[in-house]
């Protein structure tokens, strides 16, 4: 599989490199909010958005407002890992990300994140009409109820 965007899903791989671990060889357990903060970046240049071209340009900035890890196993060194971002909900000025940082497929991070979209004051910022199609095209889409 590449890098990239599949079925609304954003797959970021990545491996764990020395600088990522503890002396044991196990991931610090900050280091998964760096692999998620990656792949969020990544998934916005998928869609065309490069965030130093949107802050040059506008600007606006994407800042972490929210974010909520459960571990469950242990990332180790040389470990090939993929970081799963799937778009959850997307306000005027905010999005949710449910992030998943997988071996194999083994889940071993699940991250659910809350993303406030911001101007030059700090302040929220709606989301730029273009920015926001771009995104709606990543949420599930709803199927009517058949009955």
């Amino acid at each position: 599989m590449t890098a990239g965007l599949v079925n609304g899903v954003h797959h970021l791989f990545t491996r764990v490199y020395y600088e990522d671990t503890d002396a044991a060889g196990i991931v610090y357990h900050a280091n998964y909010l760096k692999f998620a903060e990656r792949a969020r970046t990544e998934m916005l240049r998928a869609l065309g958005v490069e965030q130093g071209r949107l802050r040059r340009e506008t600007g606006l900035a994407f800042a972490v407002k929210r974010c909520v890890v459960e571990y469950s196993r242990p990332a180790l060194l040389d470990d090939e890992l993929v970081v799963e971002s799937r778009l959850v909900a997307l306000g005027g000025a905010s999005l949710e990300v449910d992030q998943r940082v997988k071996r194999g497929a083994a889940e071993l991070a699940r991250l659910a994140v809350r993303v406030a979209c911001l101007g030059r004051d700090g302040r929220p910022a709606r989301l730029p009409p273009a920015l926001r199609a771009a995104l709606m095209e990543l949420l599930p889409k709803v199927e009517p109820d058949a009955t």
